[in-house]
């Protein structure tokens, strides 16, 4: 059957994403220092992940997949706006072995973030959507975050 032919579905997802850039279990590295902090600040900040995706706030809830991929402080504005290209790779339930690319735009100060679901793997061929992001919980002395992550895609 060719892709034209298959009837589209919708599919909604909720999960937690933990960003833990310190500790014990750090799972996000920054690899690139901006050349000079005092003249540009963080701008040019960028990190890899390989983050936990669970399906209760509670990191030891379920583990359901992980978010791998970069993120970068692209915004010398103050509104820190982080660019993201992030494949949440499920390893569990119906879809384990499936995949979703998210790029865009995060402005992290806003209280619930939209950034676009551009493709997918497995189940979610052909996916094209968008995430709902919403910080949980921030300490600002390590940086560590949980998201709460809302994502709508179409697919085949």
């Amino acid at each position: 059957m060719l892709p034209s032919e298959k009837q589209e579905k919708f599919t909604h997802l909720h999960f937690f994403f933990h960003d833990i850039l310190v500790g014990e279990k750090a799972t996000t590295l920054k690899i690139i220092n901006p050349p000079s902090e005092s003249s540009h600040g963080p701008f040019g900040s960028t990190y890899v992940i390989d983050n936990p995706l669970t399906k209760e706030q509670n990191l030891s809830s379920k583990l359901i997949g992980r978010a791998q991929g970069t993120y970068a402080l692209a915004s010398q504005q103050g509104d820190f706006a982080f660019k993201m290209d992030i494949n949440f790779v499920f390893i569990e339930g119906r879809y384990k072995g499936s995949t979703l690319t998210m790029l865009g735009r995060n402005v992290i100060v806003n209280e619930i973030r939209e950034m676009p679901i551009v493709g997918g793997t497995g189940a979610f061929r052909f996916a094209r959507g968008y995430a709902l992001a919403k910080t949980i919980w921030y300490n600002s002395t390590s940086g560590n975050a949980i998201e709460e992550f809302n994502i709508t895609i179409s697919h085949l």
